[in-house]
């Protein structure tokens, strides 16, 4: 799966980003208020526990993850969908190759196209 990730990437939208082994990030949309971002993660990934001040929706496109949302332990699947409060820990782990779509609000200025 990640292969074809980076192929469609690639040739897609040149603004695409692998912050760690096993993830890759495509920063679409987004205007000063909210963001779209892309992400594909490999079978086995294992995210980062982490907080930030943005509201985050996600949206499962394909694949499945566990997620750790401020201690609630939960599975999410393809069509799944859930929103992460802003300050909230969290951390994700990738159950099959998964692709994803987050929708953060404010804007990740992290995520931001140099």
């Amino acid at each position: 799966m990640i292969e074809d990730a980076n192929a469609i990437i690639r040739n897609a939208d040149p603004v695409s980003q692998t912050p760690e082994p096993g993830m890759i990030r495509q920063v679409m949309a987004h205007n000063e208020k909210i963001m779209l971002v892309r992400h594909f993660f490999e079978a086995d990934w294992v995210g980062a526990r982490h907080s930030h001040p943005h509201d985050q929706l996600v949206y499962v496109v394909k694949g499945a993850l566990r997620l750790d949302v401020g201690g609630h332990i939960f599975d999410v699947h393809a069509g799944d969908s859930f929103v992460v409060d802003g300050g909230v820990e969290h951390q994700a782990s990738a159950l099959a190759a998964s692709e994803v779509l987050d929708v953060f609000t404010p804007i990740r200025e992290d995520y931001r196209p140099q």
